[in-house]
């Protein structure tokens, strides 16, 4: 009997404890539903107590957005958008990578190539994709590796710092045991700098598709960045607000459902750990 007893206290205490837990897990998703509804509503109110064409209601650019959709167009160009900042992001991220570990693991290579990263660092990335579109020409290559260039040395920069902070103890451990290239990367380098990838990842994926939009718009004849040029044209605020965040929406979706579970996972080791 009190053994029952003693469960049922178990269960009854229990039962408040996940309560807590799932409260607090909900809490960020509130606080974003409420923090969006209150944009909304100061959108509405202003666009209501200064009627402009320059600023659409929210129900105006809602319209157009649902216009967009049903004719196909929308998610045509987001597609093409979304292809040229997944293949800018991925060269990025795979060339800065690799140079800025081999810069912070090398200190003659650093001291003759940081004034290199400091120039490119501070050419304007309007004055890079002019370029690359006056000597490669209007093409997706062009594109694509342009957006990549402006990238690949702020990339450059944090893997850098990241290879710097390694622990050396780690290093001579590898070479006591004989461990392997492969293993080396995989076991001691990678989980090292796994922080500073998430952070020039995180940072990458909202400045490339930014540059993305000004290399549609001077060069290409489809994505976000056109369609934004072509409503510019005819002065359509609510059709450059409907590409503008219907491109937005699709970036925080990634954000939440694949950027932040992926770099959970890749912490893990981090939890297990403390």
């Amino acid at each position: 009997m009190n053994v029952d007893e003693d469960a049922r206290a178990g269960l009854v205490s229990g039962q408040p404890e996940r309560s807590r837990r799932r409260a607090a897990a909900l809490l960020p998703l509130a606080s974003t539903a409420a923090s969006l509804i209150g944009l909304l509503l100061v959108w509405s109110l202003v666009a209501g107590l200064w009627p402009s064409r320059a600023l659409p209601p929210p129900m105006a650019v809602w319209r157009v957005i649902l216009a967009e959709l049903m004719s196909g167009d929308l998610l045509y160009h987001l597609m093409m958008t979304l292809w040229r900042v997944a293949a800018a992001y991925v060269i990025a991220m795979v060339v800065g990578t690799m140079i800025g570990v081999l810069l912070g693991r090398r200190q003659r290579l650093n001291s003759f190539f940081d004034p290199w990263l400091v120039l490119f660092l501070n050419i304007p990335a309007l004055v890079i994709i002019v370029l690359a579109y006056i000597w490669f020409g209007l093409t997706e290559a062009a594109a694509i590796g342009a957006v990549a260039v402006n990238k690949i040395p702020n990339v450059v920069v944090t893997m850098r710092e990241g290879a710097r902070a390694l622990d050396e103890r780690f290093m001579e451990m590898a070479q006591v045991y004989r461990l392997t290239k492969l293993d080396r990367v995989r076991h001691i380098l990678v989980p090292q700098l796994q922080p500073y990838f998430a952070a020039a990842s995180r940072s990458g994926v909202a400045l490339i598709w930014k540059i993305v939009l000004v290399v549609e718009l001077l060069g290409r004849s489809n994505g976000v960045g056109f369609q934004i040029y072509l409503y510019f044209q005819i002065f359509e605020v609510a059709g450059i607000l409907a590409y503008t965040l219907a491109f937005v929406a699709i970036m925080l979706m990634i954000e939440l459902v694949v950027v932040q579970p992926v770099e959970q996972h890749a912490s893990r080791w981090r939890r297990r750990a403390a």
